[in-house]
Formats: C-alpha cells, sequence, structure tokens
C-alpha cells in the first residue's frame, strides 16, 4: 500500500512530519510530492497532483492536507481515473464566507470519489468555521471533528489512519 500525501502552503517540510506519521500508522509507503511555494497557482500544482494520481492502485490511499486537499479537490474533478476515495484535513474555505479568493473556490462536484473531511477545533490557521463552508459545497462528504490537533493534527495520526 501506498500512500500519496499532498503537502499544503509552503508545508512540504512542516507537513511531513503528519505524512511519514500517517503512513507508519497505516503501514503505507509514503509518496509526497514537493510543490512548488513560488507558485501557487491551480495549474502550477494540479499537474504534479494529477500525475502521482495516475500512479496509484484502488488500494493505494489519498490524503491532502489545507491548500493540497483544495488543489486535490480541483484534480478531482477533472481527473481521468479519480481514486475512489480521498481524505481532506484541514481544507479552507475560499468562497465569500471564508477567505474569499475566486481563483481557489472548490469545484462542485468530485464525480464517484468518496471524501472525508477533518478538521480540529484548535486550528489556529484555518479557522474551525471553514469545515462547515466546505461540508456545505460537499454535501455527501464524511464529517470528522477532532477537539485538539492544531492545523498539524499533533497526536492523530491514528485516529486519522482508522478513518483513511
Amino acid at each position: 500500500m501506498r500512500l500519496l500525501f499532498v503537502h499544503g502552503a509552503g508545508g512540504y517540510v512542516e507537513d511531513r512530519v503528519l505524512a511519514d506519521a500517517l503512513a507508519d500508522q497505516l503501514g503505507a509507503r509514503l509518496m509526497m510530492p514537493r510543490l512548488p511555494d513560488e507558485d501557487m497557482s491551480v495549474a502550477a500544482w494540479a499537474g504534479p497532483i494529477a500525475r502521482a494520481l495516475e500512479d496509484l492502485s484502488a488500494d493505494d490511499a489519498v490524503v491532502a492536507h489545507s491548500f493540497g486537499a483544495t488543489i486535490l479537490l480541483h484534480v478531482l474533478g477533472t481527473a481521468h481515473e479519480p481514486p475512489e476515495r480521498a481524505t481532506l484535513l484541514a481544507m479552507p474555505d475560499w468562497g465569500p464566507e471564508g477567505w474569499d479568493v475566486a481563483d481557489y473556490v472548490l469545484p462542485v462536484q468530485t464525480p464517484g470519489v468518496e471524501l472525508t473531511l477533518h478538521h480540529c477545533r484548535d486550528d489556529e490557521v484555518v479557522p474551525f468555521g471553514h469545515l462547515a463552508l466546505a461540508a456545505a459545497r460537499l454535501p455527501d462528504a464524511r464529517i470528522v471533528t477532532h477537539d485538539v490537533g492544531g492545523h498539524q493534527f499533533e497526536g492523530r495520526a491514528a485516529d486519522l489512519a482508522a478513518r483513511v
């Protein structure tokens, strides 16, 4: 089994702790492409993510964190063969009620992909209220809340692995 972990904005190093812990809990080999800090466009991030998805099998897991979760959803909406499921951690909402950045607003549909959204109540980066906004945009997604863990889901790897 492999774990494709899509890091957040500027988070390749910072997210590595969570990605490694999650891969360890899953007994998976970690795949974590380094995405560009200097170009935060959907296009710059979507290409490497789409290529990584092409290499996956049905037994592999897909987890994306924060900004990476946003871009993963953009890719899933257009993927030729999307994975059956994906786990999204601390995903920001980019609509007018959230951070209001039109370039990143989520696509309306992710056909055939079972989504699980996780968010910690004590997230100091992406406000917890963004989870409700994402849930409204993705009404079929399963919602999992954590009281503690912050933006990096500290100490939550086992909980996350149980729901991937």
